[in-house]
C-alpha cells in the first residue's frame, strides 16, 4: 500500500493531521537493520531515490552525463542506508545528504579529472564553475573575475587559480587539429618539442673524427671498409692487396690504439 504525503481531515472540527513520515522511516529502518533483507533495502532505496536525484542535479554539468551522476548518487544513498544508525536520533535525510554529496565529490575528484590537483582546489573549481553558469544566466553575459569572487565569497587570486585548475578536468588529444585554417593538417602534437638524437650523433662523430687522427691513412681506410661498408676481412684484403690475416692484425692494432687514445688522450705512437 502506498504512503500518502498529503494531510488527512477527519472532521471539520478537528485540525489537519499530517502523516508522520519520520516514524514510518524509522519503522522501515528497524525492520531492515534487524533482518538485512534485500527487499527492505530496495524499499528504502526507492523511498529516498528522489533525494539522490535532487543532489545529482545540483552537480550536473554539460560535459558530464546525468546518468553517471545519478548512479554515483544512488551508490551514496545505498551506503547511507547501510551505515545509518537509529540510535543517533536524527532523520535519515539529514544523515544521507552529506554521505551522497561526499560520494559525488569523490567521483569528480578521483575519476573525472585528467590531471590530479589538490582536493580543495578541485572543490573550488567546481564551485566556481557553478557560479559562472548561474551568473551568466543572471547577467546575460560572462561574469568578471571580481563578480565570480564575490559570488563564491573568495579572493580574485583564488578564483583565477580555480579557473586555471579547471583546465585539468578534461584532457585534449594530441591529435586535435590546431584549429587555424593556415595550419591545415597540423595537430597539437606538432607543437610539442621532442628529444633530438641528432645532437648526440653529431657529438659522437666529432669525437670519432678526432680519434681517427691517431691512426694511419691505411688503417683508417681499413676501418672505414670494415665498419662503414660492412666488408669482410677477405674482401678488404682483395681491395688493398694484403692477406686476410694482415687485415685482421690492422683492425686489431687500430682499435687498440683508438681505445688507448680515448681513455688517456695520448697517442701511444
Amino acid at each position: 500500500m502506498g504512503i500518502s504525503l498529503t494531510t488527512d481531515k477527519t472532521t471539520p472540527d478537528e485540525p489537519p493531521r499530517t502523516t508522520d513520515r519520520a516514524q514510518e522511516d524509522r519503522a522501515l529502518f528497524e525492520r531492515y537493520l534487524d533482518r538485512r533483507n534485500p527487499v527492505d533495502r530496495e524499499v528504502l532505496v526507492e523511498r529516498f531515490l528522489p533525494l539522490a536525484r535532487q543532489l545529482a542535479r545540483r552537480y550536473q554539468r554539460p560535459e558530464e552525463p546525468f546518468d553517471d551522476l545519478m548512479q554515483v548518487a544512488s551508490l551514496g544513498l545505498v551506503k547511507a542506508i547501510d551505515r545509518f544508525d537509529l540510535e543517533r536520533e536524527v532523520a535519515f535525510s539529514s544523515y544521507a545528504v552529506p554521505t551522497i554529496l561526499g560520494e559525488i565529490k569523490r567521483y569528480f575528484r578521483d575519476r573525472t579529472w585528467s590531471v590530479r590537483v589538490p582536493r580543495d582546489l578541485q572543490e573550488m573549481a567546481l564551485k566556481v564553475d557553478r557560479a559562472v553558469s548561474q551568473l551568466a544566466l543572471d547577467l546575460h553575459r560572462q561574469p568578471s573575475v571580481a563578480e565570480i569572487a564575490q559570488a563564491v565569497e573568495s579572493t580574485e587570486e583564488e578564483v583565477l587559480e580555480a579557473l586555471e585548475a579547471s583546465g585539468a578536468y578534461r584532457a585534449t588529444s594530441l591529435e586535435t587539429p590546431r584549429g587555424s585554417e593556415d595550419d591545415a593538417g597540423d595537430t597539437l602534437g606538432d607543437t610539442i618539442g621532442r628529444d633530438e638524437g641528432g645532437f648526440a650523433l653529431a657529438e659522437h662523430r666529432a669525437t670519432l673524427e678526432q680519434l681517427l687522427r691517431s691512426v694511419t691513412p691505411r688503417e683508417r681506410e681499413v676501418l672505414r671498409l670494415r665498419f662503414e661498408h660492412d666488408l669482410t676481412q677477405a674482401e678488404i684484403g682483395e681491395r688493398i692487396g694484403v692477406s686476410q690475416m694482415q687485415v685482421s692484425r690492422i683492425i686489431r692494432q687500430s682499435l687498440n690504439r683508438l681505445r688507448t687514445v680515448a681513455r688517456t688522450g695520448e697517442d701511444p705512437g
